[in-house]
């Protein structure tokens, strides 16, 4: 490789490294303080970086809290759904989503609990292309939850007339509570009233099939 591909190679990576230091503190931020609390100054002044460099990596304070969401849905699939990845469908996968995501709201993945349900506050009333992308990762959310809830459907664990909409309006809501609750009185108990509630929800949806793998969990 040549000495110029080398440098190239060299600012590439330094350039990539600034990136995920800058998203992991912006994260954290906007989790707290909402998106809005982002701007290019701020994250130079606190990461000890120069403005000028933040800004070639993201160009627009816009920029910045979209990239900021994109990061933060990487973060959330990493904890929430990758590992169900050797979990086959069904009532127990349903049932380990439903852990990994009350794990990732009390772990506190994000400073501030789960990221996008503050953002989502935050936003859910505006208009434009952040508005938007907030509203793409709960779109995506609900139709995983809806999918993994048809799929265990389809293998027998659920009954054939759930309305699987309903179910997982309910389920994803229940999660929301405990986050809030959790983040805003410090009342860690309200994670296991939503496991109690939902594994109530499961229940009363299952098969006998799907009541007997709840049940074994």
């Amino acid at each position: 490789m040549s000495d110029t591909g080398t440098k190239t190679d060299g600012r590439v990576e330094r350039g990539n490294q600034t990136r995920r230091l800058v998203l992991g503190r912006t994260m954290d931020i906007a989790s707290v303080e909402g998106l809005d609390g982002l701007s290019l100054g701020r994250i130079a002044t606190e990461l000890q970086l120069s403005k000028s460099g933040v800004f070639a990596l993201f160009g627009s304070k816009e920029e910045l809290q979209l990239s900021t969401i994109r990061a933060a849905a990487a973060v959330f699939a990493e904890n929430v759904v990758t590992p169900l990845k050797d979990v086959p469908p069904g009532a127990r996968r349903v049932r380990e989503l439903c852990r990994n995501w009350l794990t990732y709201s009390s772990d506190r993945v994000f400073a501030g609990g789960c990221f996008f349900y503050a953002v989502s506050a935050e936003f859910d009333a505006r208009t434009g292309p952040v508005h938007d992308a907030v509203a793409q990762t709960r779109r995506d959310w609900n139709a995983y939850m809806e999918t993994s809830l048809t799929e265990a459907q389809a293998v027998g664990d659920f009954a054939a007339d759930l309305d699987v909409e309903q179910l997982a309006f309910e389920v994803i809501a229940l999660m929301e509570a405990a986050n809030a609750q959790s983040v805003l009185l410090g009342d860690t108990r309200a994670y296991d009233r939503a496991e109690r509630g939902i594994t109530a929800r499961l229940r009363a949806s299952a098969t006998d099939r799907g009541r007997d793998v709840l049940d074994a969990e």
